[in-house]
């Protein structure tokens, strides 16, 4: 190999003279070159290390579209979403369940398919991101899609509130609008009663977010989901720890906030919603004695006599659950706990504490003849609920077996084992809960319902007790149907039958019904927990499709820090005026001057001859378009910062600006006027001003509430 001919020049130092050079050198010598060797090795790798910093960028392109893209970031583990051909900032979704420093590969596991990004974390979890069909044109959507590879992996992304102004999700304790402000640790997606629960989610929620840049997040219907809301920093989507459940939803990108809600609003189907008006008439809710049928007769006649004398005699009487059981119970011809499993018998201990007297009436003559009577010429609205006291008769009866057996949601039996009844608190009271999943059952308790309604003569049936999920509640299977809001969906589309005067206390996937939707109680104070919370949860039910609604009574109905305040229930009055009802717990003449019943009064006929107009214009177009009837100031403003946060005025429709007071004291304040290019005509003064303004300071006595036509 040494005599074969170099296919180099001939000033080439053969190796073995250099080695034996080598081998002659001094040992300084010898160390000089070492060190030099090693110096050069290092400049080397410093050399590549930066060219790598330099010419690599931190975040990497991972799937782009027409008009947006997802990229990768490396330095933190997100997932970036940008509008095109800008590369405006949409969203970051900080991924919580893999190595946050470890990026994708740069080879795509699905490089065969352009519209899809698939990588794999290796023993943790599978990402799988794709083009998806628009929902709109102007849209651009993409499905995200982590299924877990390990049982005890659990997936979490982080939805960023930086610069992002976010809406929607679930209604909670203290409205807040937008939600950026709200706090909430990980617990079920689901919808519960604030009143039991303050710090779980409230009754009227959707797995649907939007974003003030333009963003939508929808996540799947099908999977267990925990929400999690930190202050100003993020809210996150989880999957419960152990159930190795994929995490999907879908993101959609248009070019503003209004054009995003617009793009996937869905219209309610037309025939269910056709001749569904709101209330011209107040709600008056009744709170006089109830020990007796023949006490809550003389109080219904007595709070009509009373409602007349003071030229308010339209309107309808809201009779609770209980004072509903005890009428119940005193029209039917008798009780027979043995008898037929149909008939509904007081509990001996509590007899009005749960639905468990809803008995077989009389018969249609004498009903017809005994119902008019109870609050002439008044219309009448009863309460019922789901729940049932363990101690009723019928209860008692159906642990025997039989047909009514199946009639309360159970729990699993186990193989060859017998049902047991899932036992529930409901008011207090042990109770069971009507299996909705029972087609017998439900037909059995819709036919109660409307023979108690026409023996009573009510015009409007409230059904307390829609919301939440039993099995969660007590850590227990469901069964697949009655997962998540399962039991408020099915239970909502069966109550929807009953006709147009029906009331649900919850809402989950049943905006296109034709239901009133009872907002929740409201503190009788200045907070958000009470009247700084109305206008955000208006904006709230109706973002999500829920626009006919029943708000808390005007002065709120949970006692708060200043019980009895004239100014806070003529505030309160001011913004009801403007909504779908106008609910009343505690009348005008009791807590407040005769020029605030005036001002009831005044209200009242505006709402009649004002607003119910407008919210028939628009409930058309809700239901031609899906668009909300009460909408943000951003709706004509899609790209003002300012108006993402303004949580204390209202549009009707693109016309009407209602601007209420909501501090206490204060006569004046500042008024955001939307739509860059409109006009806007104060009602009060007729003066005309510029959209896309705000007026500082602005003047609204006691007796005024600033509204505004464009």
């Amino acid at each position: 190999d040494r005599t074969m001919p170099l296919s180099r020049h001939t000033g080439q130092i053969p190796e073995s003279t250099w080695t034996l050079g080598f081998r002659e050198m001094t040992e300084p010598w010898k160390g000089a070159v070492g060190c030099l060797g090693v110096a050069i090795f290092f400049a080397m790798t410093i050399g590549i290390i930066s060219w790598q910093a330099l010419e690599q960028s931190p975040e990497e392109w991972v799937l782009r579209g027409r008009d947006a893209g997802m990229l990768w970031e490396r330095g933190r583990g997100a997932l970036l979403l940008r509008a095109l051909p800008a590369g405006r900032p949409v969203l970051a979704i900080a991924v919580g369940s893999v190595p946050a420093t470890e990026p994708p590969p740069p080879r795509d596991r699905c490089w065969h398919d352009g519209g899809q990004f698939c990588y794999s974390w290796e023993e943790d979890a599978e990402l799988r991101l794709s083009l998806e069909p628009p929902a709109a044109p102007g849209t651009e959507c993409y499905g995200v899609r982590w299924t877990p590879l390990r049982p005890d992996v659990t997936l979490k992304d982080c939805f960023s509130m930086a610069n992002v102004s976010w809406y929607g999700g679930p209604s909670i304790r203290a409205q807040r609008w937008p939600l950026n402000s709200a706090e909430s640790p990980a617990q079920p997606l689901v919808s519960g009663d604030l009143s039991t629960n303050p710090n779980g989610f409230g009754p009227v929620l959707e797995r649907y977010f939007l974003g003030s840049t333009g963003v939508t997040v929808t996540v799947a219907l099908d999977m267990s989901l925990l929400l999690s809301l930190e202050s100003h920093r993020q809210f996150c989507l989880e999957t419960p720890a152990g159930q190795a459940e994929p995490l999907h939803y879908q993101l959609c990108v248009s070019a503003d906030v209004a054009a995003a809600r617009r793009h996937t609003a869905s219209a309610p189907a037309g025939h269910l919603m056709r001749n569904f008006p709101p209330c011209r008439s107040p709600i008056w809710r009744y709170h006089g004695p109830e020990g007796s049928a023949a006490k809550i007769k003389r109080g219904l006649r007595s709070l009509a006599r009373r409602l007349k004398r003071h030229r308010l005699q339209e309107g309808v009487v809201a009779l609770g659950e209980r004072g509903t059981a005890i009428l119940a119970d005193a029209v039917r011809p008798s009780c027979h706990p043995l008898g037929t499993w149909g008939v509904w018998c007081s509990s001996p201990t509590n007899p009005y504490s749960c639905l468990s007297h809803l008995q077989d009436l009389v018969p249609s003559e004498r009903r017809k003849r005994q119902a008019p009577a109870l609050v002439e010429p008044l219309e009448l609205s009863i309460t019922l609920s789901p729940y049932a006291s363990v101690t009723s008769p019928l209860f008692l009866r159906s642990l025997r077996g039989g047909e009514a057996a199946g009639y309360w949601l159970s729990r699993q039996p186990r193989l060859g084992g017998s049902s047991i009844p899932l036992l529930t608190t409901w008011k207090g009271q042990l109770c069971a809960r009507l299996n909705v999943t029972s087609e017998a059952a439900l037909h059995w308790y819709l036919a109660r319902a409307r023979r108690l309604r026409q023996a009573l003569g009510a015009t409007y049936v409230a059904f307390e007790g829609v919301e939440g999920n039993s099995f969660l509640e007590q850590d227990v299977p469901a069964p697949s149907e009655l997962a998540g809001d399962g039991y408020t969906k099915v239970l909502a589309v069966a109550l929807a039958t009953l006709g147009n005067g029906t009331v649900v206390s919850a809402g989950t996937r049943s905006s296109h019904l034709p239901l009133f939707v009872q907002m929740s109680p409201l503190h009788s104070d200045w907070s958000h927990a009470g009247l700084k919370g109305l206008i955000p949860s208006v904006l709230h039910y109706s973002l999500l499709g829920y626009n006919f609604f029943i708000p808390d009574a005007v002065g709120g109905s949970v006692a708060g820090a200043t019980p009895g305040d004239p100014e806070l229930f003529v505030r309160w009055l001011q913004i009801v005026t403007f909504l779908p009802v106008m609910a009343f717990r505690t009348p005008p003449w009791l807590c407040c001057d005769s020029w605030v019943l005036n001002l009831t009064r005044q209200c009242i006929q505006r709402h009649r001859d004002f607003v119910v107009p407008l919210l028939l214009k628009y409930s058309e177009e809700w239901q031609s378009l899906g668009y909300p009837i009460f909408r943000p100031a951003w709706w004509l403003s899609p790209m003002d910062p300012v108006a993402f946060t303004i949580e204390d005025e209202f549009l009707i429709g693109d016309e009407v600006l209602v601007a209420p007071i909501t501090e206490k004291g204060q006569t004046w304040r500042d008024i955001y006027l939307p739509g860059e290019g409109h006009l806007w005509l104060d009602t009060n003064t007729a003066r005309v001003f510029d959209g896309g303004t705000t007026l500082r300071n602005y003047s609204a006595s006691l007796a005024e509430v600033p509204v505004f036509v464009k």
